[in-house]
């Protein structure tokens, strides 16, 4: 039997960023910086997979999309505005309250819910776990219950820190150090290399199709970039 993902104290850590979290210099500025450079990566794996015209603004018309561990929207909402029909999930009430205010005053419909993946029905043409897998229990469970949303021929989007000293040192000493992420928001020891997220895809029966670094600089700032070696993101499918 498949152990629940959520584990409580991340919750509500997370859950106590509920308050300012579409604010940009706020406790989830960080996200802000980082959500441009992932949404670049979407947009053109959305282009590939599906095979759309990479200069439509409803990119996703007629499909089904599922952002896992959504916070307040800052993913779900321009998936929606794609033409997308979205379900955000996440393991924090508070956040989930917080993601239906703001997209009621955006004029967006998201069928947000709070609670477990494993307990989630239906399938989706697109699944996105940005910034997640890093915060859960059983990273196999859950790598595993994210392929059960996965509709047929359905694309998966996932993002995460490596595991190297460069991570750790940008992320946590200096990032959290400095109080540009709250302190206690990453624990090391749950980080997640390519090899290893290779090797939980496989046990699911998915392989990784593409996958870029998101590296930071002083000159770009965030951006994506063939250096691995702080963060990752990449795409999914059925092997």
């Amino acid at each position: 039997m498949s152990k629940a993902s959520i584990v409580a104290s991340e919750a509500a850590h997370f859950g106590g960023m509920a308050h300012d979290w579409w604010d940009p210099d706020g406790d989830s500025a960080m996200l802000h910086k980082l959500n441009p450079v992932r949404l670049q990566f979407i947009r053109d794996q959305i282009d590939q997979h599906f095979d759309a015209d990479e200069h439509s603004l409803k990119a996703l018309e007629g499909k089904s999309a599922l952002d896992v561990g959504c916070g307040a929207g800052l993913l779900a909402e321009p998936l929606a505005r794609l033409g997308a029909d979205v379900t955000g999930l996440d393991a924090a009430p508070e956040l989930i309250e917080a993601a239906k205010g703001h997209a009621a005053g955006q004029g967006l419909s998201i069928d947000y819910r709070a609670g477990e993946l494993k307990t989630l029905e239906g399938s989706f043409d697109l699944v996105t776990c940005l910034e997640v897998i890093e915060h859960v229990a059983e990273p196999a469970d859950f790598v595993a219950a994210l392929e059960k949303r996965l509709a047929p021929g359905g694309l998966l989007i996932m993002s995460t820190p490596n595991r190297t000293e460069w991570s750790r040192f940008l992320t946590i000493t200096l990032a959290e150090g400095m109080g540009k992420i709250p302190r206690g928001t990453h624990d090391y020891d749950q980080f997640i290399d390519p090899d290893a997220m290779r090797a939980l895809l496989g046990a699911a029966g998915l392989e990784m199709v593409e996958v870029m670094g998101i590296a930071a600089s002083p000159m770009k700032g965030l951006h994506l970039s063939e250096d691995l070696r702080l963060n990752y993101i990449f795409s999914a499918r059925r092997a």
